[in-house]
């Protein structure tokens, strides 16, 4: 069986949203049933990217014929100024017919304009999340995730992000194994779930203005597992907590708390994806415990800890220390708080 997808292109579209995914199709079609791809812009013919580089014979929606997936590529010009109807005509008649819709990056504005997410859950690039909430305010943004499925859509973050996108309407259709397969082949991270934040903690967090501040982030992210509990820091610190948690909502706009706790979920999630078991990501990240460390995954994931490590773990078993622990305290399945 033949899938037919249906790339949804533009002048200034960004040619890594097209040529990503176009790749990850090519590759699962060569272990799998094959992908026929299909370039389609509103005038069809010649299309040229940011970059420059041009997309020769693209078709127009009424001669594309039925396509089981729709791809909307993005690029910066349809988050700075209004999207043409004659994108969103495209774009709109190939999603009338097809089974399943999905953008990656800006891309998320075309189906946004069309109305299509409306009460949905959506994300696009972070650069532009805000932007697309103002303008779209029916939508239910996440700004801060990779690849978000609702429905028959799926939206991606920045570019790069369109690959994980990619690969997951590939395990959807042909499972895990051939998911895993196209991702070693292109030499890519297994998928990263739709819900693990853009950047981690540490890239994510601005820097800080005062000395005091800078110093206490670089011993957390040295050492998430040292004590870091509010009255510790604001000690280290020689301040009072009151005025710790002033500096931080100032400058880093969360609370001591909430920060350390997504540091220590970033390092749970690096242990996890190492090959270590839930208890030693637990133990290692400063997470404390079993519970604590699922209670994290599913209040910023919106998964568990043992569904993440199955599914994208890509190295093999962990250490000898983690799998002595395994007998003592085996991993139960596990249900979302």
């Amino acid at each position: 069986m033949t899938h037919r997808v249906g790339f949804v292109v533009f002048e200034g579209v960004t040619m890594l949203d097209v040529s990503g995914p176009s790749e990850v199709l090519h590759q699962a079609g060569r272990v799998a049933d094959p992908y026929e791809l299909v370039l389609v812009s509103p005038e069809g013919g010649t299309v040229t990217t940011s970059a420059g580089l041009a997309l020769t014979g693209t078709v127009r929606a009424a001669d594309a014929g039925p396509v089981d997936t729709v791809l909307v590529a993005g690029g910066d010009r349809l988050a700075e100024r209004p999207v043409e109807e004659a994108l969103l005509a495209t774009a709109r008649a190939l999603s009338e017919r097809a089974r399943r819709v999905a953008s990656v990056c800006t891309g998320a504005f075309v189906l946004g304009e069309l109305g299509l997410l409306d009460g949905r859950r959506a994300t696009t690039h972070w650069r532009h999340a805000a932007a697309f909430a103002r303008r779209y305010p029916r939508v239910r943004v996440e700004p801060d995730a990779i690849h978000i499925r609702d429905g028959r859509y799926v939206t991606s973050a920045g570019i790069s992000a369109g690959i994980d996108l990619t690969l997951a309407l590939v395990e959807d259709d042909h499972g895990a194994d051939v998911a895993r397969d196209v991702a070693r082949e292109l030499v890519v991270f297994l998928q990263r779930p739709g819900g693990q934040s853009q950047f981690s903690t540490a890239i994510a967090t601005p820097p800080a203005r005062s000395d005091l501040l800078r110093t206490l982030v670089a011993d957390v992210l040295a050492d998430p597992t040292a004590d870091h509990t509010l009255p510790a820091m604001a000690a280290s610190a020689a301040i009072s907590p009151r005025h710790l948690t002033r500096l931080f909502t100032a400058e880093l706009g969360t609370t001591p708390a909430r920060w350390v706790e997504r540091v220590r979920l970033d390092r749970a999630q690096q242990l996890l994806l190492a090959g270590h078991s839930v208890t030693a990501a637990a133990r290692h990240s400063g997470l404390g415990t079993d519970e604590t460390l699922r209670r994290a995954f599913a209040r910023h994931l919106g998964t568990t800890p043992t569904h993440y490590r199955r599914r994208f773990a890509t190295t093999g078993p962990p250490d000898q220390a983690d799998q002595a622990e395994q007998p003592e305290q085996p991993e139960q399945p596990e249900r979302l708080p």
